[in-house]
């Protein structure tokens, strides 16, 4: 499972119920730069294309989360708790949490509030399987940049299946305003999905 890290405009208010709501927005054509290169190495830089989590998101049946720096032990909401909804369209996917109370009261709830409260947690990060090309007829692509701009690579993802969005601290897409490429490889080790997560690194 890849994890970008996009900046995504969070915003929280509170509710009369006691929860609390936090908006966020995934830009989708914004680059964002991966590996800056260096010994030998070209840059590369990444993009998803319009709509290119429809297949989780248009699937009301499938279990999306919300998460803290990619950890399954540390969720906010979900779509199967009736506490995360989404909003797709041709330039972001926008979503919308409830952080119930029972959740702000654990210690992950509570150090979320108060990094985001410090201005420390600025980015969105998807945690995401590139949809494989039996089932999608180019679910990718790899294209070299411009010369006019640089000599970078750069991955353009067309189809990917979400399995969550997690909150981080350093946004690599700025147009997210929530940082998200912040990938945290211990606690996904021990969810039964770390064979398949992974980062186009090379």
């Amino acid at each position: 499972m890849d994890s970008p890290v996009f900046s995504a405009g969070l915003e929280l208010r509170e509710a009369g119920d006691g929860s609390r709501r936090l908006r966020g927005r995934f830009p989708y054509g914004t680059l964002a730069v991966i590996d800056a290169g260096g010994n030998g190495r070209r840059p590369r830089k990444e993009r998803f294309a319009s709509r290119a989590f429809r297949f989780a998101v248009d699937d009301p049946d499938r279990e999306i989360h919300l998460l803290i720096g990619h950890s399954f032990d540390r969720p906010l909401a979900s779509r199967k708790a009736g506490t995360l909804t989404f909003t797709d369209s041709e330039d972001a996917l926008t979503f919308e949490a409830i952080l119930t109370r029972e959740i702000q009261r654990t210690t992950w709830g509570q150090d979320f509030l108060a990094a985001y409260a410090a201005g420390l947690i600025t980015g969105l990060s998807p945690g995401f399987r590139v949809a494989p090309p039996e089932a999608v007829p180019r679910p990718e692509e790899t294209t070299d940049e411009d010369p006019r701009d640089g000599n970078a690579l750069i991955r353009t993802i067309f189809a990917a299946i979400l399995f969550e969005f997690s909150l981080v601290t350093r946004p690599a897409y700025p147009e997210t305003e929530a940082d998200l490429r912040a990938f945290n490889p211990a606690p996904a080790a021990q969810h039964p999905m770390a064979e398949i997560m992974r980062r186009w690194r090379l």
